[in-house]
């Protein structure tokens, strides 16, 4: 019978991933939170790349750690001329910490990395085990403050992420509490069934050597954890694009993971 299952379950996952067939599933992780066994595998889930908006969720946790964050509405800061602005409307208004991860708000992270300076980012980052911890930006550029974890020298694995959202579960990073709890608490959650999934989006393109971006080749990711039934489980899904999309490689890297949850629990079991 278990057997019968987990042939089903891959069977489900290989038909979802068929009709996901614009973006190739780079990795999917899956660890049980307390006990730290690998529950799913596949692809690879061991090689770096950049994390895109994901890195949102450790920089709450270093700007609540630092002060610089208060709670879920403060600090409420205002958008300026200038800004990054790609975003849409959600962008170009006060923004808190909480709305700065609902809409993804680049300009806002900027706020905070500006705020703490690179040598601090890459201590904090060398202390929670993510990733290379490369602050620097493109080579030559010095950018490194705006969008180092945009496509360019801040590079994490999903085995790196995932270990770094177990451990923002369990309390386990080398913070103080309320920056845990605060950060844990602005992280969206959506329900499925009987699972609460907290996480994530991020996407980012390639550059080519002119510096322009590869569309047709997006990463996306979603990470996070799920708790439901009793368990909970932190994951990272990593996809990138084999075409171009009008929709941010992000938001369906989430999509296509949301609709397989079912199918990879029963794989997960």
């Amino acid at each position: 019978m278990t057997k019968f299952l987990l042939s089903f379950g891959v069977s489900s996952l290989a038909l979802l991933h068929a009709a996901q067939a614009e973006a190739r599933t780079v990795c999917t992780l899956m660890v049980d939170v307390e006990t730290g066994d690998i529950l799913h595998e596949e692809g690879d889930c061991g090689s770096r790349t950049t994390p895109a908006s994901t890195f949102k969720i450790p920089l709450a946790v270093m700007g609540y750690d630092s002060g610089f964050l208060k709670d879920a509405e403060t600090p409420r800061l205002p958008f300026r001329a200038g800004d990054p602005d790609w975003g849409g409307a959600n962008w170009k208004k006060d923004t808190t910490p909480e709305s700065w991860l609902r809409y993804s708000v680049v300009w806002y992270s900027q706020r905070i990395t500006h705020e703490l300076g690179a040598s601090r980012l890459s201590a904090y980052a060398r202390s929670m085990g993510y990733g290379n911890a490369d602050f620097s930006g493109d080579k030559g550029f010095d950018n490194g403050l705006d969008r180092a974890w945009i496509a360019s020298s801040l590079q994490v694995s999903p085995g790196e992420q995932v270990a770094f959202m177990r451990a923002l579960v369990l309390g386990r990073l080398p913070v103080t509490q309320n920056a845990i709890e605060r950060t844990r608490s602005i992280v969206e959650r959506t329900g499925i069934g009987r699972w609460t999934i907290h996480g994530k989006t991020g996407g980012a393109y390639p550059r080519r050597a002119d510096r322009s971006f590869d569309y047709a080749r997006g990463w996306g990711w979603f990470v996070g954890w799920a708790e439901g039934e009793g368990r909970r489980i932190a994951f990272a899904r990593l996809t990138q694009d084999e075409r171009r999309d009008a929709v941010s490689p992000g938001i369906r890297a989430k999509k296509a993971l949301l609709e397989e949850w079912p199918a990879l629990l029963d794989v997960a079991r």
